[in-house]
């Protein structure tokens, strides 16, 4: 009984007074976070009552009350439906396509910029690499498609002066996905290597210098002390980026596909949309978006403890 009365007395034990201090320590950081808190919970948090319309027959006009329960019934007409199970492959292979090219051309890009020495040169790159992040992919797309031509785009012109034909390659299957990569690594590496970037400035400097006086050339330096310098930071961005592996660019493929890469191109989020805004059936919409919502989650809990036993680093 004493026992149990010390753990009930430890569990209700207020908070410690230097953990207070610190947080009016830092209370101006705190109030700078709050705006972010709010917009997750309101954004994030409140939509997930939403989850409930999965397992409903969900009445749009008299809402809950008048919807009536079916359990999982919409599960099983996914499971069972073979334009779902196209949509969730093709997720998965474009997903896991761009995120070996969306993760490792970030950190080619931000070790080569550490590279450069002439500081007007490695500015301008990397404006130039970053401005493609802020054009919306409606107009990025719209400049792909110009791109890619059979009459007027460059890289069809490139192809015939080395003797090939030219060919609409956006309605080419073969062609597809490999042009979702590379556009998407195109237009998101120069942001996303900002965060590698900012850790590789953060390294001791006294360590390249201990490197250079033990013989190290750039390239050893870059291999030896940069890289693993960041490691955490890269394990971290891994970590997040596995999250989203069920979420392979609405965006994009929205502005690109057409029905000769359905095939191919039809993921999950193109999928909802058709099936939630077009043909107005909400109820299958969520329950296709649970699943990938709850694969997310599970894959993130599972590469977060794999980081923590292979490098003993985590996000939690």
């Amino acid at each position: 009984m004493e026992l149990v009365a010390a753990k009930k007395t430890k569990e209700r034990a207020p908070m410690p007074r230097w953990k207070l201090k610190q947080i009016w320590k830092y209370k101006l950081l705190y109030i700078l976070l709050l705006p972010a808190f709010v917009w997750v919970f309101i954004f994030d948090y409140l939509p997930l009552n939403g989850i409930r319309i999965a397992f409903m027959d969900y009445n749009i006009i008299q809402g809950f009350p008048a919807s009536h329960w079916v359990g999982p019934k919409y599960f099983k007409m996914l499971f069972e439906s073979e334009m779902f199970r196209n949509a969730f492959m093709n997720t998965l292979l474009i997903s896991l396509y761009k995120m070996i090219s969306g993760f490792l051309a970030p950190i080619v890009l931000a070790l080569a910029l550490n590279e450069i020495r002439t500081m007007w040169f490695k500015k301008t790159l990397q404006t130039a690499v970053y401005l493609p992040r802020f054009v919306s992919w409606v107009v990025y797309g719209g400049i792909i498609t110009i791109l890619l031509s059979p009459e007027t785009g460059i890289i069809n012109k490139i192809i015939e002066f080395f003797g090939g034909k030219p060919a609409y390659l956006l309605v080419e299957p073969n062609y597809f996905r490999t042009i979702l990569v590379v556009t998407d690594a195109l237009k998101e590496m120069g942001w996303a290597a900002i965060i590698y970037i900012a850790a590789i400035a953060g390294l001791n400097p006294e360590v390249y210098e201990a490197a250079t006086m033990d013989g190290a050339t750039r390239f050893k330096k870059m291999l030896h002390v940069t890289l693993p310098g960041i490691t955490g930071t890269i394990i971290v961005i891994f970590i997040l980026r596995v999250g989203y592996v069920m979420s392979a660019g609405l965006d994009q493929i929205i502005n690109l596909y057409n029905p000769m890469v359905f095939e191919v191109g039809d993921i999950l989020d193109t999928y909802i949309y058709r099936v939630g805004i077009e043909q107005f059936n909400l109820s299958l919409a969520a329950a296709a978006d649970v699943i990938k919502g709850v694969i997310g989650f599970v894959l993130v809990l599972i590469a977060n403890q794999i980081a923590k036993k292979v490098n003993d680093s985590g996000i939690f």
